[in-house]
């Protein structure tokens, strides 16, 4: 015979077999003692929680399933099939040559793909080759070996001249790709590590010959999509594209020490036509993204601009420089550059456009849409005396020219310099518009909307009260004053 329990059986054995404690029903009778306990519970379990991001222990962490890796080429390959040894202290340099090769030879069959599964893969400098997609599975760190006797010597770009830190030859980057087409860089959010610290530290104390060289650099390339990665420590630039069209960088993490981690910008368009950069998260040890085209005559002879450029959906932190610059090295010339839905923080500035006499090009037709500024000195910045110039002559009358920039829905807080806008009577600044902008400010002192040599007007509501030099209008475009003083200078870098 089969017992079965009826309602009034089940709760009598209930009764029967799990008798209420007293001080259980004292403690949930009463609501301010539950409520405390509760929140010691909520507070207790935050505190596990950050232990365990922070040191590793392993409260309330989960193990996750080793992700299957898709199969976007339709030949695959594991860079342990070419020796690949992922202890963090076997040189994997040959594996990875070995499977670039492999991949090499399969151009005509769509190229293949080359997995690096969860390790450590401790690695010299290395090249891609067309056709192809370097794919980290979850867990997979590519670690950049820290001596540079393993670093390939380059000769210096050709539109900065002689070399950027040093003259004559650079160190190459971690992965080098040139003359390429199609290639891929993704995963499941695994890293490629730089280990840049030692870099760092030996450029400090001045034990460098040569030029620093970059994580990932991309030159004289096309179709190009680097996504879902983490990427940090850098030597120097993080993600150098360099002279390279139809370029995508999406989903990507790009870290490094806010403070003495030394030109770490985060993505460096360099003379790059038709670039999308979204959904990214950079903190970086100086400017976030960086838009370059050369430097001074080197750069006016390459000849390459960086133009049509879409910036959207980052949060961005830039302890020493700006969350996202345009220059200082920009004498090919920069146009028709889209920044827009972007969030900067705890930032030494937010967007800034750099450049001086002898950059000659131009920096036009630039918008500034939907950008939020938290805790930044200061956050619009044009800057015309950024003089810092190649060994040997430079030609003081090579003039940048600067004009149709928009900046549009600027808002923010904790903010000590909103506008800083410097031009020259060399190099004026013309054709600003800003419009729809309210920024909180820490300090309540004049001249916080700062303006020099530059011609422009202002559109609706801005706060706080912008200078005068430029017109205003009213919501509806109507001209409210003319600015009769766009050669004023009320610049203070005192604060």
């Amino acid at each position: 015979m089969v017992e079965t329990l009826t309602p009034s059986s089940s709760s009598s054995r209930w009764t029967q077999f799990h008798h209420p404690r007293p001080w259980i029903t004292s403690l949930f009778s009463n609501p301010k003692t539950l409520l405390t306990v509760l929140w010691i519970a909520v507070i207790f379990s935050v505190l596990l929680w950050q232990r365990d991001a922070t040191t590793g222990i392993l409260f309330f962490r989960r193990d996750f399933p080793v992700s299957q890796m898709p199969k976007l080429r339709t030949e695959v390959f594991n860079l342990t099939e070419f020796g690949g040894v992922g202890d963090g202290v076997t040189l994997n340099t040959a594996a990875f040559e070995r499977a670039v090769l492999a991949i090499s030879k399969l151009g005509k069959k769509g190229g293949g793909q080359l997995n690096v599964p969860p390790g450590y893969w401790l690695t010299a400098p290395f090249n891609l080759t067309s056709h192809m997609t370097l794919f980290l599975a979850e867990g997979a760190v590519i670690l950049g070996i820290d001596d540079e006797k393993y670093w390939p010597l380059m000769p210096p770009l050709p539109s900065y001249g002689y070399g950027r830190e040093h003259i004559g030859p650079r160190y190459g980057s971690l992965i080098h790709g040139q003359n390429l087409r199609d290639v891929v860089i993704t995963g499941h959010n695994g890293t490629i590590n730089g280990q840049g610290q030692a870099w760092w530290k030996k450029y400090k104390q001045r034990l460098l010959n040569n030029t620093r060289g970059p994580l990932v650099q991309i030159m004289w390339s096309s179709d190009i999509v680097i996504s879902n990665i983490t990427l940090r420590d850098s030597p120097f630039w993080t993600l150098h594209p360099y002279d390279c069209k139809n370029v995508t960088i999406k989903n990507v993490t790009i870290l490094a020490p806010i403070f003495n981690a030394p030109n770490t910008d985060g993505i460096d368009p360099d003379s790059c036509e038709d670039m999308l950069i979204e959904n990214c998260y950079i903190s970086v040890g100086d400017d976030g993204i960086a838009i370059k085209s050369g430097w001074d005559q080197y750069g006016i002879s390459y000849g390459r601009p960086s133009t049509n450029i879409v910036i959207r959906n980052l949060v961005v932190r830039s302890m020493v420089s700006a969350g996202i610059s345009i220059g200082s090295e920009m004498s090919g010339g920069v146009s028709n550059v889209i920044v827009e839905n972007v969030h900067v923080w705890n930032s030494r500035r937010a967007v800034r456009i750099k450049t001086a006499a002898g950059r000659g090009g131009y920096v036009r037709h630039i918008a500034y849409r939907n950008l939020t500024f938290v805790n930044v000195r200061v956050g619009i910045v044009i800057k015309t005396d950024y003089n810092e110039h190649p060994v040997g002559e430079f030609n003081p009358k090579a003039l940048p020219v600067l004009e149709d920039i928009s900046y549009t829905s600027i808002h923010g807080e904790v903010v000590r310099v909103p506008v800083r806008i410097h031009g020259n009577s060399e190099i004026p600044v013309k054709n600003i518009t800003i419009r729809d902008m309210s920024v909180g400010i820490t300090y309540k002192k004049k001249h916080i909307f700062q303006c020099s040599h530059v011609q422009g007007r202002v559109i609706g509501t801005v706060f706080p009260a912008p200078c005068e030099n430029l017109d205003l209008y009213d919501e509806q475009g109507h001209l409210v004053r003319r600015s009769g003083s766009q050669n004023a200078s009320d610049i203070d870098y005192d604060f």
